[in-house]
């Protein structure tokens, strides 16, 4: 049974639009934390951004998912957001 016939909430569609609206609201908390609260306050909130692809991760392996897509997209993003809250935390 493919992940798009288990949710019959949504299409595959609808859900890549509200994946898109979510990470797209993310992206503009972010810009505004930098921009009006400063790097300390922009490196732990992509601390907490972090465990949403984290939580994508989970999500495509238990519904049976690639290994390649879980790791390769979803936790390669994850680790890439941790990097980069590195340095923001030495400013």
């Amino acid at each position: 049974m493919s992940s798009a016939s288990r949710c019959s909430c949504a299409s595959s569609g609808s859900r890549l639009t509200i994946k898109g609206l979510r990470e797209g609201t993310l992206g503009l908390a972010g810009l505004a934390l930098l921009a009006f609260a400063g790097a300390g306050a922009e490196a732990w909130f992509m601390l907490a951004v972090a465990l949403v692809p984290l939580g994508d991760t989970l999500i495509v392996l238990r519904n049976g998912g690639t290994k390649a897509v879980a790791f390769g997209i979803h936790f390669a993003t994850a680790v890439v957001v941790l990097v980069i809250a590195g340095p923001l935390f030495a400013v």
